[in-house]
């Protein structure tokens, strides 16, 4: 069997780890295992590229020939303010 060493692992971190071995009755080992397998089974959630590009084009398309000049920001930036 193989084995796995954590190095630099954040103190909060083995606490809570800690925490959840103890209610599931299992050595930090054991519950760092059933951690990882959980983590690594589910589905890596795939992106729709030509969906997003879409979105990207039809809100380009929205600001197109839309040119914020500095002087224009500082005032919007300083509407409202005292």
């Amino acid at each position: 069997m193989s084995s796995l060493t954590i190095k630099n692992m954040p103190l909060s971190l083995h606490r809570q780890l800690k925490q959840v071995a103890h209610e599931h009755h299992r050595s930090i080992n054991g519950e760092a295992i059933v951690c990882l397998k959980q983590a690594l089974s589910s589905p890596i959630p795939t992106v729709d590229v030509d969906s997003v590009l879409a979105k990207a084009r039809h809100l380009r398309a929205k600001v197109r020939g839309y040119w914020l000049t500095d002087e224009e920001l500082r005032r919007i930036k300083d509407e409202g303010r005292p």
